[in-house]
């Protein structure tokens, strides 16, 4: 049992190394050779934990060599687009200038219920909100909305222009400061720790503590209080 345990340990580890190496994307967003690859990886990993008897080097040597072909396959595909298109595909138009690309819906089996699922995720409930959209090699549909179902903007508004800024982010996650996201939103530990003194809050008893760059932040404490 100790040897299964170690052998599941060792496995694990280094399937985890193996999809650090071949990037960070979401299941859903894998391109074709990227899903085969995962998934070939997943049952070349379990054969070693089910079957004790078989040499452990005999599963992680094909681990490692699909992973060294994903890697040698996904640098040509960067340098040459033909060989990207071979192999993932390009995207496709569903609608143009509002108009619903059946042919190309039958071509890619996508159905009705698949568009408007997608286009829901795009909190479009309409396609006459829609003005383009294409499905994308990963089977994602990127939206382009119609000015009228756009949001409008500062700009639109012809209001004062402020400078970038950054999103919310955790400052403090159960008790202990975020030093790299600190350093995203431009401040300082002595401007935190004046803000929990103000606050009269100390480190230990904060939940999370959420911040921008223009020092907008939220302070939830451990006991449910919200500051």
């Amino acid at each position: 049992m100790a040897v299964i345990a170690l052998r599941t340990v060792i496995i694990y580890g280094i399937i985890i190394f193996a999809m650090r190496m071949m990037g960070k994307k979401q299941l859903g967003e894998l391109q074709p050779s990227e899903l085969v690859s995962t998934i070939l990886i997943s049952n070349l990993a379990s054969i070693p934990i089910e079957s004790p008897e078989i040499p452990l080097l005999s599963s992680l040597l094909p681990v490692l060599l699909i992973v060294c072909v994903e890697i040698f396959l996904s640098a040509l595909c960067a340098r040459h687009h033909r060989l990207s298109t071979l192999i993932s595909g390009k995207p496709k138009i569903v609608i143009q200038n509002g108009r619903l690309d059946h042919n190309t819906l039958k071509e890619l089996r996508f159905t009705m219920d698949d568009l408007m699922e997608a286009l829901r995720g795009k909190d479009i409930f309409d396609l006459k909100d829609v003005s383009f959209a294409l499905v994308e090699t990963n089977g994602t549909v990127s939206v382009y909305k119609t000015p009228a179902a756009t949001e409008v903007t500062r700009e639109d508004l012809l209001l004062p222009q402020k400078g970038p800024v950054t999103p919310s982010m955790p400052i403090i996650l159960s008790g202990k400061i975020c030093h790299e996201n600190l350093g995203a939103c431009h401040l300082e530990e002595n401007w935190v720790k004046n803000v929990l003194n103000e606050n009269r809050v100390s480190f230990e008893d904060v939940a999370l503590m959420l911040c921008d760059s223009d020092k907008k932040y939220s302070i939830y404490k451990k006991g449910g209080a919200v500051l």
